[in-house]
């Protein structure tokens, strides 16, 4: 008997992957803003800045603005011509190889792990510090900080428009308390009058202002970010370069402003004077005198709202790099999961918070300080780390139109990518200089935790030199154009 034909085999359903065409211009700007949070930088770095620097503070915050600006016109314009969605990694391959770009994802990994486990230790002393200023009771740090991890860890976990529109709420109020401050000043004049002395070439050319553009490139941290939801972007070609430069130029533009609006609130002969007697009070008092009570109060809430932000912004980062890594072959494929339904790497998610949380008890356990030590000593290599990836990818701008066929200008592959490597060298030259500001630590510590950075990013080209060696098919396609994609500029086969 004939047998009968049989259906063909049900398909298996397609691994679900990330929400793509989601994220808007103004969604990811959200992410880049969130993760430098503005309010915690203005309150609690630009008092050191005015202390170190003088009244010239602005202008320095100004000048970071112009140097991270430089940078973004190279690496926006190559954003155009990579289509993978690595971030820095991917880019720094296409100009400086495969070993170089191993070194930079554990350097990307490093990084914003650092910028966002240390800020649990924020989380917990901020909360201390807001329930003593609001209710004159004392809280332990440690069950907030663990309470955050789980936060963010739902968050994360969440779609990726779902962080979006969280974020979007708690930047809109913690710059809104700023500009609140601003106004306030700005409508009654100040303490003696609104003055643009802080511009003056005088007061930006002193010596002090070594320690302003350490403290200014600091408070960028993490604008680059952008192109790591290349995949989740609606037409990432054009949302992506946008959304970098609105980042850039708002953080710049807006820190200048809140710290000469507080220079003005005291008074250019006072406000020195005044960062030095008590910088953690500095733009609380300035609130309290010009707008209110109730408006220092809110800051204070405000402040943990901005620390939620911020990590939330750091963790989707890292799992978006823990993604991009698994599937090159580097990091154990379950991390690459999908949730099928919020469309979000959640295991990733899930493997980043079991590694803050072994990192934040691992500081309780040994009794150090949230602030002075979880916070201080975690971030330093995180922030130092980030910035030598933008002086990476400067420079893998430069030598990738060198090699690369291609129709853009002088001025975006040459001239920009020069500048912005002798600027990003200079600031990240400033900022290790002047590492105590940033760790609160001696010279011992200071050495190790400048040190991380290096050697991991050595650890990384080994491990790139090992993969050519034994997994030649991994290396051969490490930061490889993802199928469909089609490239504005054809170039040789990286090495």
């Amino acid at each position: 008997m004939p047998v009968p034909p049989q259906p063909p085999p049900t398909p298996h359903p397609a691994a679900p992957g990330l929400r793509t065409g989601t994220l808007t211009t103004a969604d990811i700007s959200f992410f880049v803003v969130s993760a430098a949070a503005p309010l915690t930088v203005m309150a609690g770095v630009a008092p050191i800045a005015i202390m170190l620097g003088g009244i010239g503070a602005p202008a320095g915050y100004l000048l970071a603005g112009i140097t991270l600006t430089v940078f973004a016109v190279g690496f926006t314009t190559m954003s155009r011509h990579v289509g993978h969605g690595g971030g820095f990694y991917a880019y720094i391959t296409r100009g400086l190889g495969r070993p170089a770009g191993m070194g930079a994802a554990l350097l990307a990994m490093l990084g914003y792990n650092g910028m966002e486990i240390g800020v649990y230790g924020l989380l917990g002393s901020a909360s201390q510090d807001t329930a003593l200023a609001l209710f004159g009771v004392e809280i332990p740090w440690l069950p907030v900080s663990l309470a955050g991890l789980v936060l963010i860890w739902y968050l994360g976990y969440r779609s990726i428009d779902f962080g979006a529109k969280v974020l979007g709420v708690l930047l809109v109020a913690e710059t809104g308390i700023l500009l609140l401050l601003a106004g306030g000043v700005l409508l009654d004049g100040g303490a003696s009058g609104l003055t643009l002395d802080s511009f003056a070439p005088a007061n930006v050319a002193v010596p002090g202002m070594a320690a302003v553009l350490a403290c200014a490139f600091a408070a960028f941290t993490g604008f680059e970010s952008t192109a790591i939801y290349r995949r989740e972007a609606r037409d990432p070609r054009r949302t992506i370069p946008r959304a970098t430069f609105i980042a850039v130029a708002f953080l710049g533009l807006f820190y200048a402003f809140i710290v000469w609006t507080v220079i003005q609130a005291y008074g250019s002969d006072k406000v020195v004077q005044a960062a030095t007697d008590d910088a953690g009070g500095l733009f609380f008092a300035a609130i309290t005198t010009y707008v209110g009570a109730w408006a220092a109060d809110l800051m204070h809430v405000l402040i943990v709202s901005s620390v939620i932000a911020s990590l939330l912004a750091f963790h989707n980062a890292i799992n978006r790099y823990t993604l991009s890594l698994t599937e090159e072959g580097l990091l154990p494929p379950v991390l690459g999961r999908i949730h099928p339904r919020h469309r979000s790497p959640y295991l990733a998610g899930a493997a980043q918070t079991a590694v803050g949380a072994v990192v934040v008890a691992g500081f309780a356990l040994a009794g150090a300080d949230p602030y002075t030590q979880l916070l201080l000593w975690v971030n330093t290599p995180g922030m130092i780390g980030l910035m030598a990836l933008q002086l990476l990818a400067a420079a893998a701008v430069l030598c990738y139109f060198r090699r690369a066929r291609h129709q853009e200008g002088v001025w975006p592959t040459v001239v920009a990518p020069v500048a912005a490597i002798a600027l990003l060298g200079a600031a990240l030259a400033l900022v290790t200089a002047n590492v105590e500001l940033f760790s609160g630590a001696g010279t011992g510590t200071n050495v190790l935790l400048v040190s991380l950075v290096p050697a991991v990013f050595v650890l990384g080209v080994a491990l790139a030199l090992r993969l050519r060696r034994t997994r030649p098919e991994v290396y051969a396609r490490f930061a490889a154009e993802p199928e469909g994609e089609t490239p504005a500029a054809r170039e040789p086969a990286t090495r």
